[in-house]
């Protein structure tokens, strides 16, 4: 059985052990074959079905929040332009993963070119960092509303939030940048299978024949850098924001302020939760099935960016509102 990714949604960048070989070995394969779900190949079809409506969704509703927020001045600040980067990168992840997930499962197309696999692994995994370092920005832009609310206008200007939007995308560019490059460098033994919908990073260091110390390395620093930095400076937020909320002086005050972090509570825990539970899942359940596994990272990948327009759209008034304007007709 494979280990585990770590336990955020930049999940799948921890490394599989290398296994020895005595067979042919080979370097950059023109194409890598994708075996879909494993034992579950005559239900290909009947999966798809709940997949394909989850990207439905995620695009649906992602796309609504861009167009919302660019047609709604009131909605120009700075929670609002996290929330559109946030639904581009939800947008990249599944797209990445879905439309070839799908010629799998109704084509039988499984072949996919060694320079898309590498390129789709890149993809998936840098916008997955920028997801997480996103919700960072979003929990100071909560932080500073309610520990500093005077001062939000002038702290978190369209420049700064420029600025962090451009450090936030640069930080899961670089990061996993050097992933491709070295996947390329490596000879591959045994096979060119991998027993998944798309080219999962550790699935494809598991067919490398070469020394991966290096990159075992490097891929447990990114890991557990990203994932120790940005759970820290959310807790610290909101440690402060608790801080805040309590020294105010009704109840209502406190619910009716804690009430404008509950869609990033929420995101938060639909985009951490489903990555801890395959995690623990990858390294306990040794005796659970290969399809199983290929499932639920399918679905954290996928759930996240369905469900997160959905939490801003209902819990958000201003995006709620607009989007009954813009469905219900005029005049009525």
């Amino acid at each position: 059985m494979q280990e585990t990714p770590f336990c955020l949604r930049v999940g799948h960048l921890l490394p599989y052990s290398m296994s020895d070989s005595n067979t042919t070995d080979f370097t950059n394969p023109s194409t890598f074959i994708l075996l879909g779900i494993p034992g579950l190949e005559m239900d290909h079809v009947w999966i798809s079905i709940p997949f394909c409506t989850m990207y439905i969704i995620a695009i649906l509703g992602n796309f609504t929040i861009l167009v919302i927020v660019k047609t709604e001045p009131s909605l120009h600040g700075p929670m609002y332009y996290f929330l559109c980067m946030l639904a581009v990168s939800d947008l990249v992840v599944s797209t990445s993963t879905l439309p070839k997930m799908l010629s799998i499962f109704w084509f039988n197309s499984r072949e996919i070119d060694f320079s898309a696999c590498l390129t789709q692994m890149y993809f998936i995994h840098s916008f997955l960092v920028m997801d997480s370092g996103i919700l960072v920005a979003m929990a100071l832009d909560r932080y500073v509303a309610i520990c500093h609310p005077l001062r939000h206008s002038t702290i978190l200007t369209n420049f700064v939030v420029g600025k962090i939007g451009l450090a936030v995308v640069l930080r899961g560019g670089m990061l996993i940048l050097p992933y491709p490059f070295l996947r390329r460098q490596w000879p591959y033994c045994r096979t060119t299978i991998i027993p998944n919908t798309y080219c999962e990073h550790m699935a494809v260091v598991k067919l490398a024949c070469a020394d991966t110390h290096i990159s075992n390395y490097y891929s447990l620093s990114v890991a557990f850098l990203v994932t120790g930095l940005d759970v820290f400076f959310i807790a610290v937020s909101y440690i402060q924001i608790l801080r805040a909320i309590f020294s105010l002086p009704t109840k209502d005050a406190r619910l009716k302020t804690f009430g404008t972090c509950g869609s990033h509570l929420f995101v938060i825990l639909t985009s951490y939760i489903p990555a801890l539970f395959s995690s623990l899942m990858h390294r306990f359940g040794n005796n659970v099935a290969v399809h199983f596994h290929v499932l639920m990272a399918n679905a954290y990948l996928l759930m996240p960016p369905m469900l997160h327009p959905i939490i801003y759209g209902v819990r958000t008034k201003q995006i709620r509102d607009r989007l009954l304007q813009l469905l219900t007709p005029k005049g009525t």
